[in-house]
């Protein structure tokens, strides 16, 4: 068996962290590729390594003196080599750094060097191998990943027997310059060394005990999910939740290989399983709850609407030609609402309004503005008579007035619409009906 195991920059922000986790590697051997981020934050007002790296390089390219900034990242480093008490220093790779900043190599290269250079730390305090990135994950001109070349040289990159470091976040593009992920793409690229190597399991190490039922900013001590699915985990992520990069889940997804959230400070708890299919059920009813504020609801009304062979398309056509993307689309026999972001779409409102009047022709158009959507997501929501009831009854309860209803046929999920002044207070009445009180 092999794991990659993937760590987050709290897990590597100081040479603290970093024995936490040559521990937890070191305490089974099938922990083979280490997936390092850059440093995070060591308290509550520090700075991420990566934030510091985009701040030196603005001034480089703005052709400021950047000689300050860029030794501060070099203590950063230092104080963990130091730390660990290991016999070496980047001072060849400062150096190099400081001349590529100087020819403007990019922001992309400057954000990458943070993963970099812990993957140096990393492999010298392991004593294995390390791999550069941009030597195994390829990305094509245009800047899109490219999956079958990246997994064909990882693949032979690391078909040997002992361990491995590849720096997460970044890449190179043919003409050897650096491309990165989108923010948060150490995720992404251990699952992408999952994939190429085949690994019965990739483990994400961070700073929490896997994913909870709702935010914990709303919901004191939530508890937390034991085991989710893909699918559960794409509706949560998509409406908010926020532990794991959603692009992470694609590559290892494919390859029906599980992943493992744990906690690096808490390494004994078992954290959240995310597999492909499961027949083990849920705690509760629902597996979590998760929610955005900021939207609008754009209400179209004609009559015979139903009876029309294109309308909706000719509806969404104008939020297209406005470059809107749409969140959910609920009709009835003669009304059409249509659900965007409110920042995206004030802009352009009247536009879009006067699109929606010249290509379908509406008896009249309404707009709500400042609402919230919750999708409220679960596998054994299917196999439960009376869940929307009971989520409609602690909402009524509650005294929150439900602006939307959504209900997708895998019965996997419900989104409900309320206002934005209303949101936390729904999030809390659904929780307390299917955990607190499980009535």
């Amino acid at each position: 068996m092999s794991k990659v195991v993937k760590f987050g920059g709290s897990s590597l922000a100081s040479a603290e962290q970093f024995r936490k986790v040559g521990k937890i590697i070191f305490e089974d051997e099938e922990r083979k590729y280490v997936v390092p981020s850059a440093p995070g934050k060591r308290f509550a007002k520090d700075v991420k390594v990566t934030d510091m790296l985009y701040a030196c390089y603005a001034k480089a390219d703005a052709g400021e003196d950047f000689g300050l900034e860029l030794d501060q990242i070099k203590e950063r480093y230092e104080e963990i080599i130091t730390g660990l008490g290991l016999d070496f220093d980047l001072d060849g790779e400062f150096a190099k750094i400081r001349e590529c900043f100087e020819k403007k190599a990019g922001s992309d290269y400057a954000a990458s060097r943070g993963e970099y250079l812990n993957g140096i730390i990393m492999a010298h305090y392991l004593d294995c191998e390390f791999v550069d990135a941009a030597d195994v994950i390829f990305f094509n001109a245009a800047g899109e990943f490219d999956a079958q070349a990246t997994n064909d040289a990882l693949s032979r990159r690391l078909s040997g027997p002992g361990r491995a470091v590849v720096p997460g976040f970044y890449g190179s593009k043919p003409d050897g310059s650096v491309k990165t992920f989108s923010r948060g793409g150490s995720d992404i690229t251990g699952s992408i060394v999952a994939k190429a190597v085949g690994a019965d399991v990739y483990e994400n190490w961070t700073d929490v005990s896997g994913f909870l039922i709702a935010d914990p900013r709303i919901i004191k001590n939530p508890q937390g999910i034991d085991t989710i699915t893909y699918r559960e985990l794409r509706e949560l992520s998509y409406m908010g939740a926020t532990v794991l990069h959603e692009e992470s889940i694609f590559p290892v997804r494919q390859e029906g290989i599980p992943i493992n959230i744990r906690n690096t400070n808490a390494p004994q708890e078992r954290g959240t399983w995310i597999v492909g299919s499961t027949c083990q059920k849920s705690k509760y009813v629902i597996t979590g709850i998760a929610g955005k504020k900021g939207f609008c609801a754009i209400n179209i009304e004609k009559d015979m609407m139903n009876a029309e062979i294109g309308f909706g398309r000719k509806v969404l056509q104008a939020f297209e030609e406005n470059g809107i993307s749409f969140e959910h689309v609920p009709s009835g026999i003669d009304t059409m609402t249509v659900f965007v972001h409110q920042d995206e779409f004030m802009h352009k409102e009247q536009k879009v309004v006067a699109g929606i009047h010249r290509l379908a022709n509406p008896d009249s158009i309404d707009i709500e503005s400042d609402l919230a959507l919750i999708a409220v997501v679960g596998r054994g929501m299917k196999s439960t008579r009376g869940t929307a009831g009971r989520i409609f009854s602690a909402l009524a309860h509650s005294n929150v007035n439900v602006r939307m209803i959504d209900q997708g046929s895998s019965e996997l999920n419900i989104i409900i619409g309320v206002s934005d002044d209303d949101f936390e207070t729904a999030i809390k009445a659904i929780y307390d009906i299917f955990v607190v009180t499980k009535l």
